[in-house]
């Protein structure tokens, strides 16, 4: 075996272990907790259901692909929830850290293009980050729509958290904010957000 597809099996083995990173999001119907690549999925699938409401044209295999990797980090940064202020401090230090020995698992061409990928999507300046980064803020949204807004109570989070988190959202697609203002305001209704 060449040395180049050694790599490339060596980190798509590497990578099965981002099935083993458990996210604070239920599934629908208040199932266990997401893994890392059920959400990474659920996001690359919806971001081609929802790509004509992307406020640019975005290329949907990039920003398909983006949504794919952009969670690989957490096989060793772990998750860092969303609304967790302590966690968030510390994490763009874990992720780089694990950004680095991951992708170096791979042939340095691929090194080099999945690593660009990736910090063109923390960057968020593209027409594609900024979908990709809408895609996950809705996919969680959506979740906690349907558990009645459960993983929010859960973690007291506050509807000023959550609209700061879909400032991205309104950045990729003006369209889908709308539908997340109309998600956000009905749990403040219910009060699973506190206003």
């Amino acid at each position: 075996m060449d040395e180049r597809i050694r790599k490339q099996l060596d980190f798509s083995l590497e990578i099965d272990k981002e099935k083993n990173v458990f996210r604070q999001t239920s599934l629908s119907g208040k199932g266990r907790k997401e893994n890392d690549a059920e959400h990474a999925w659920h996001m690359a699938i919806m971001a081609y259901l929802f790509r004509e409401y992307a406020n640019e044209e975005v290329d949907i295999a990039k920003t398909m692909l983006m949504c794919l990797i952009h969670d690989i980090v957490e096989i060793d940064a772990g998750d860092t929830y969303a609304y967790d202020t302590e966690g968030l401090k510390t994490q763009k230090a874990r992720e780089d850290a694990a950004k680095e020995r991951i992708f170096s698992l791979l042939p340095d061409d691929q090194k080099q293009e999945l690593t660009a990928l990736f910090d063109e999507f923390e960057a968020g300046r593209s027409a594609e980050s900024r979908f990709a980064h809408a895609m996950d803020n809705m996919q969680p949204l959506i979740l906690n729509d349907s558990n009645d807004g459960h993983d929010w109570k859960e973690h007291d989070a506050s509807a000023k958290a959550v609209y700061g988190r879909h400032a991205m959202t309104k950045l990729g697609s003006e369209k889908l904010y709308d539908i997340a203002e109309q998600i956000i305001k009905k749990h403040i209704e219910r009060g699973n957000l506190t206003p």
